[in-house]
């Protein structure tokens, strides 16, 4: 795994991570920086803080914790100097760095109209490491296919963040443009991909380049609103299977419709823990409902074990495994 992501990081905060274990170096998914508080790292969904000598405890008084020229240099870093270029950014609370990383911002925010028009005063940070784990979508892909049209279903996945969603997409989408389709025997050529990259979290492009593989045979659509780049998509690019990280607004559903309408298979994703989760949301409960979606993959995580449970249309369970590639874990 690269490591290039610790660039991200002032120098006394980077000194520390450096002094992990490299093992554990390699597992971190979260790194939180609050001024004048514990610095704290997520790794497989065990927390712990820092120490000045990069030392793990559990016990906050012990910890670094980060000053004012601290956080005044991560913002720097992450913003290339350029804060005010980054105001819509700002304004929906995180910002995406080259790599598909993800920082979560806290401060206070400035209201205009009710609403709010960015954020001042930045004093948290979540620096959230995406990781490309070759092999996550293995144990899942094979059930998501419709082998006598060969096709693959419509495919909705939830769980709760933080449980490996992107990683999960990022796969597939590698997969099904490779025409690898997991552990399975399935011997069909690879598909047209469609990435709407949002949030640049999936594909992790860097002036429109993917800087994950994604496949040969897909296109993605970056820093595009979800609903607006499925249509662009639809109408410009004409993908087989359309990819999109965290649908939940009734735009979002209306795109999906016209994309099954269409013939083109939609995998999405969304936050919840069920599919029952989706029937209280006003905007996705249609969907659910209507039998959208032909299949169900709900993620779970204890630790550093993963494992989902996949539901037909009609929400009966189909499959209960956990996954995880040959010497690693599935989502991260």
């Amino acid at each position: 795994m690269t490591l290039n992501w610790l660039g991200l990081f002032p120098e006394s905060v980077k000194r520390m991570l450096l002094n992990l274990p490299s093992e554990l170096l390699e597992q971190v998914e979260e790194v939180r920086i609050r001024e004048e508080r514990p610095l704290e790292i997520n790794s497989q969904g065990r927390y712990h803080f820092l120490d000045r000598r990069g030392g793990l405890t559990l016990r906050p008084e012990e910890a670094y914790k980060p000053t004012r020229e601290d956080t005044h240099r991560l913002l720097d870093l992450i913003s290339n100097h350029s804060l005010y270029t980054m105001e819509e950014e700002l304004r929906k609370g995180f910002i995406t760095i080259p790599g598909g990383h993800r920082v979560g911002l806290a401060g206070r925010t400035v209201l205009s109209g009710g609403k709010v028009e960015h954020i001042r005063d930045i004093s948290g940070f979540n620096v959230r490491i995406a990781k490309e784990i070759r092999g996550a979508a293995d144990e899942m892909l094979p059930h998501l296919l419709d082998r006598k049209r060969k096709r693959v279903m419509h495919t909705l996945i939830l769980s709760p963040p933080q449980h490996g969603k992107t990683t999960l997409l990022r796969d597939l989408a590698r997969q099904i443009s490779y025409g690898q389709w997991g552990a399975g025997a399935v011997r069909w050529p690879g598909m047209k991909v469609g990435i709407v990259d949002e949030r640049s979290e999936i594909a992790g492009c860097q002036r429109g380049v993917p800087g994950f593989d994604v496949g040969p045979r897909t296109d993605v659509l970056d820093g595009c609103p979800k609903a607006e780049g499925m249509m662009m998509m639809i109408r410009s690019m004409s993908p087989d299977v359309l990819i999109v990280d965290e649908i939940g607004r009734a735009e979002d559903a209306e795109a999906v419709v016209e994309a099954l309408h269409a013939g083109i298979s939609v995998i999405a994703t969304a936050h919840g823990s069920s599919v029952q989760d989706m029937r209280g949301r006003p905007a996705l409960s249609g969907l659910i409902e209507n039998r959208m979606f032909e299949m169900y993959a709900v993620l779970s995580r204890s630790g550093d074990t993963r494992s989902f449970k996949l539901y037909d249309g009609g929400q009966r369970t189909l499959q209960s495994a956990a996954s995880g590639p040959p010497g690693g874990d599935a989502y991260a």
